[in-house]
């Protein structure tokens, strides 16, 4: 059985979630998040894109799981999860049926029951079949933010496994700023990112690598499309490593063939806003005081109208299509307060459309009993491949 946490760690998740759970008065979950499942149980897969629930009572009943026939060997060796039951593809076919046979074998009936909305798990179409065929049968509660809340605290195990995140996404960097120069082209630069990763026993990143020269370095989000590096260009690259699902983020905007007064500029403003962040972020304050610092900078030096309206979120064990383990998301405002194991990315970001450059900085933390824990050791650099 190939688990990454002893089983006395998962134990001590599903009490903690079942406490949650009667905390909220809830007679069962139903788990559609890959991410609940894998921290619930270890359960890991990709098979979470079509129909599939985990359905966790408030006693101390095993989970029960229901999904295809292609996942049962992965349940039986990635997961404690004994107790799997399959649906079947056919034309029509309609796992809710499956579903309701599970919840009314546990004598569910008229109870309040949790369900996990938030989560690419469970696509509108597939809610629509479960909203359909319990309606009536049960009250059903939002309960979205229920594990998601409990993983937001690393134990010392994921911490360990987020600082070798951190490792690799050093060596890709490295890799990548090593491929950077006049004429190279994009996609090699991202490939010898990648190459860190998977041979340092990482795992394919949830998505990305948002990598972009010219015009292309003012997007936030991956485009299709890799060109090649202009004599005198700049180079915008934001991405995750991942270990064990656990995931790191670097990001760096770099000047190729010569640099420019105008973003070096940019660079000074964006260096003292994250470092303004990482100062912000200290336990027992609100994440909004995060965003706040990063505000205050960059509107002081008169670069307000090109920055983001947020700054960071936070990260996790995290499943295709994202890396971002949303929300919390850095925004000013954000009353939740700042723990220690908490794990953010805080990015620093300036996008200067009408003289077509962009500056961005942006690196992992951990929150610890007394600050934030910088898990990168690459400083920050005006860097000019030539």
């Amino acid at each position: 059985m190939a688990l990454h946490f002893a089983r006395e760690e998962y134990e001590s998740r599903c009490k903690a979630a079942r406490a949650a759970m009667k905390a909220e008065s809830l007679d069962a979950l139903l788990i559609f998040a890959q991410e609940s499942h894998y921290y619930l149980t270890g359960y890991d897969t990709s098979g979470f894109v079509f129909f599939q629930c985990g359905v966790m009572t408030a006693d101390e009943r095993p989970i029960v799981l229901l999904t295809r026939r292609p996942d049962l060997e992965q349940a039986r060796r990635t997961s404690i999860i004994e107790d799997v039951r399959l649906w079947y593809d056919r034309e029509g076919a309609d796992p809710s049926g499956e579903l309701l046979a599970i919840l009314e074998e546990l004598k569910l009936k008229g109870g309040r029951i949790g369900i996990e909305l938030r989560t690419f798990g469970l696509t509108a179409d597939k809610y629509e079949l479960v909203r359909r065929r319990l309606e009536g049968w049960c009250t059903f509660v939002d309960a979205s933010p229920l594990v998601r809340t409990l993983r937001l605290v690393k134990s010392e195990t994921e911490l360990a496994y987020v600082r070798r995140s951190a490792e690799l996404a050093d060596q890709a960097l490295e890799a990548m700023l090593a491929a950077a120069r006049p004429g190279a082209f994009e996609g090699d630069i991202a490939a010898a990112g990648a190459v860190p990763i998977l041979a340092g026993g990482g795992d394919p990143p949830p998505s990305g690598p948002v990598l972009g020269s010219g015009d292309r370095a003012l997007l936030i989000r991956s485009a299709t499309g890799f060109r090649h590096l202009d004599l005198v260009d700049q180079l915008t690259m934001e991405f995750a490593a991942s270990y064990r699902h656990y995931c790191a983020c670097l990001m760096r905007t770099i000047a190729i063939g010569r640099g420019r007064d105008r973003q070096r500029q940019m660079f000074d403003v964006t260096r003292e806003a994250l470092a303004a962040m990482t100062e912000a972020a200290r336990p027992g304050r609100p994440l909004g005081e995060i965003d706040d610092a990063h505000r205050r900078v960059y509107d002081a030096a008169g670069y307000g109208e090109h920055r983001m309206s947020a700054c960071g979120y936070s990260l996790g064990a995290l499943f295709r299509p994202t890396w971002m383990d949303v929300p919390p998301m850095l925004y000013s405002g954000n009353p939740i307060p700042t723990a220690p194991g908490m794990v953010l990315f805080l990015h620093a970001i300036l996008i200067d459309a009408p003289n077509n450059l962009a500056m961005s900085l942006g690196h992992t933390i951990a929150i610890t009993e007394t600050g934030a824990e910088v898990l990168s050791r690459l400083e920050p650099g005006y860097i000019v491949a030539a």
